[in-house]
């Protein structure tokens, strides 16, 4: 599918005129319509029975939080900090999933000052939860295996430090019971990033039956499920979006067939969707400082891997336009680069391109995924700015780059 900037050369040349590049330019038509898009797709499901609720951790920003708390989003935490954030826009009570592992106390005494619904990962923490309070309503989070076997980012689920066995979920939900909790979501999380749609339609069937099990095992009723997110997106222009309205359709008749049918009641579907809410609307913007050529051509650039770390860690491809080429032959193979003293420090590997020159603007597509959380700092790479373009056309700064006075906060140097 088509690659789309929502902005102009002249665009970014008036921006980067007040705000230096790199920098990350977020749209907010583009998050909203998404937004609105999902909620319509289950729109069929009666009023309040749909939720997304947005990982935090994939853009801990409460200026993005604030945008889709107006749509009606939650929020997925998994920490004090994210607990905190969400708090910030008033993202509050049940609209807060609070999914951990290896969970502290602080961190449940958190999330029960806010209301937040407790995902629980392992059976050990019941102890540990109930020793501060008990929760009118707790989830559970369910390891597949070896129903499911595999997936590129979350692994196998056998080896993986997640979730709950089958019988250790049978038996949270009976002990949860028995000590007076008395409401109760499931949930799974098992893909991510995942194409095949028959795949993400199983795992919603496998949960629906898995609702009515615990039912007849410990003897509970279901008020929500929670499907997880894992949606694939098109990072290349030759790909194909999923059929999503042919996951939502099957979604659908299972679960009139294995929810309503089985006499489990009105039970609410919540996702934690997040990549397919915001990928077409995040831009990691940089400018073109150097090129070099030894056995390839290389472009280098003002931005590196610690702005966006997927391509080095996962090999991930990004999409790259050349700002004002767009329509330009892709005549040139480049390699584009940074500086850092690591050689994976590369957005692309032997990309056909434009030609370019110094001082060009490059946009790289679909940058959204826990940029600014995966940061690092090494050789002393500061953090750079997050822009908001906003619907009525203005430019707002949401985060500030860093500065290296920010960068020696932390040290004490008054003995040197």
């Amino acid at each position: 599918m088509e690659k789309y900037l929502p902005f102009w050369l002249d665009d970014v040349s008036r921006i980067s005129s007040t705000f230096k590049t790199p920098f990350y330019l977020y749209s907010e038509d583009i998050i909203r319509i998404a937004a609105r898009d999902l909620k319509k797709s289950f729109s069929w499901l009666w009023d309040g029975n749909f939720k997304n609720y947005f990982a935090v951790k994939a853009c801990p920003n409460p200026h993005i939080l604030k945008i889709l708390k107006s749509e009606w989003f939650g929020a997925d935490c998994s920490s004090v900090a994210e607990l905190v954030m969400s708090k910030r826009v008033w993202i509050v009570w049940e609209n807060i999933m609070f999914t951990s592992n290896n969970t502290t106390l602080e961190e449940f005494d958190l999330a029960k000052k806010l209301g937040a619904i407790i995902n629980l990962d392992d059976i050990t923490h019941i102890d540990n939860l109930f020793s501060i309070w008990v929760p009118e309503i707790v989830s559970c989070r369910y390891n597949p295996w070896p129903l499911k076997e595999w997936n590129d980012i979350i692994w196998n689920p056998v080896e993986a430090k997640y979730w709950m066995t089958r019988q250790q979920i049978l038996e949270s939900y009976k002990i949860m019971a028995d000590r007076w909790v008395k409401r109760f979501g499931l949930h799974t999380m098992v893909v991510s990033n995942m194409l095949n749609e028959e795949y993400i339609i199983d795992t919603a069937s496998m949960l629906f039956d898995l609702m009515k099990d615990i039912k007849d095992y410990a003897g509970i009723n279901f008020e929500f499920v929670n499907l997880g997110g894992w949606i694939w997106i098109p990072y290349k222009p030759q790909q194909e979006k999923v059929n999503l309205q042919k996951i939502w359709d099957a979604i659908k008749e299972l679960y009139y067939e294995k929810v309503i049918s089985e006499g489990l009641g009105n039970v609410k579907i919540f996702m934690e969707n997040g990549r397919v809410i915001t990928w077409p609307a995040w831009f990691l913007v940089t400018k073109v400082i150097n090129k070099a050529l030894k056995y390839k051509e290389y472009i280098w650039v003002d931005a590196s891997m610690s702005n966006l770390m997927r391509p080095a860690i996962y090999g991930a491809y990004h999409h790259i336009t050349v700002l004002w080429k767009e329509s330009s032959d892709k005549d040139k193979l480049y390699d584009v680069t940074w500086s850092l003293c690591e050689n994976n420090d590369k957005f692309a590997v032997q990309r056909d391109l434009p030609n370019i020159e110094i001082w060009d603007y490059l946009a790289i597509h679909d940058a959204w995924a826990h940029w600014y959380a995966m940061w690092f700092q090494y050789n002393g790479k500061l953090r750079c700015s997050e822009l908001l373009l906003k619907s009525d056309g203005d430019v707002k700064l949401i985060r500030r780059a860093e500065n290296l006075s920010d960068y020696f906060a932390t040290l004490d140097l008054g003995d040197l």
